[in-house]
């Protein structure tokens, strides 16, 4: 126990010095005042419903146009006195001091200057819907210019452009006929073609004449309607220009 209680006496720390207290923190010079307004507003919606507010008068109404902006109003005659000047007679006339600056260069400008022609317009409805009459296309204002109903030279120009170029068509298509074109025989062509083709069936007919009666083979059958067919063509050839007297060929 003796020794127990030694141990214990070593292990525990001495016991630490007191310190002296902190000053206090922050306070709000307002804090009261915050604490009265809180417990003003804390019961007020403790009874049945919500406070009573005072009823707006029947007669305090909403009226017609009554949020629309208003003009101020008109200020009347004092004392039977114009509050507006009056107007000058027809003969009188400014004086007007011209000096040499642009300010009264423009003011002479304005003065001296036409007034402006009143613009027209076109009323097409009763309730006075109206529009302007030149762009609408109803003012005749294009007949009065200088060159009305003259034609532009760029279309003159492209019309001749336009006939030169079928022209030059029409020349190039003509001698393509010409190039083209079939020649005539002459009567000693024809005469000397006639009798050639007449030679050429009196041969071909001697040869069909000697052939044999007796066409038992397959290539006696074939030359014999060989030879049928020429002489056929040749006839056809012979009566064709015996016929027509002008005949014509195209270059092929």
């Amino acid at each position: 126990m003796a020794a127990q209680s030694a141990r214990e006496g070593v292990c525990d720390p001495p016991p630490r010095p007191e310190q002296p207290g902190k000053p206090g923190g922050y306070i709000s010079k307002l804090r009261e005042l915050v604490k009265h307004e809180a417990e003003k507003n804390k019961s007020q919606w403790k009874t049945m419903g919500p406070a009573k507010v005072a009823v707006p008068s029947p007669k305090d109404f909403l009226q017609k146009r009554s949020k629309e902006p208003k003009l101020a109003p008109k200020k009347k005659e004092q004392d039977g006195k114009r509050l507006l000047p009056l107007l000058p007679p027809r003969t009188y006339h400014p004086v007007v001091h011209i000096k040499k600056n642009f300010i009264n260069k423009n003011a002479v400008a304005v003065i001296t200057r036409e007034p402006k022609k009143p613009r027209h317009f076109c009323v097409d409805t009763r309730q006075g819907d109206k529009y302007l009459l030149e762009p609408s296309g109803l003012f005749p204002k294009y007949i009065k210019k200088r060159n009305y109903g003259v034609l532009p030279k760029y279309v003159t120009r492209r019309n001749e452009e336009m006939k030169r170029e079928e022209e030059e068509y029409q020349a190039s298509v003509l001698e393509q006929l010409k190039k083209k074109a079939m020649k005539t025989l002459s009567e000693e062509e024809r005469t000397n073609i006639l009798k050639a083709l007449k030679r050429n069936w009196e041969e071909i007919n001697h040869e069909y004449q000697r052939l044999p009666v007796l066409t038992d083979t397959r290539y006696k059958r074939m030359h014999k309607e060989e030879l049928e067919l020429k002489l056929k063509q040749l006839e056809h050839d012979i009566a064709a220009i015996e016929k027509h007297k002008s005949i014509y060929i195209a270059d092929v």
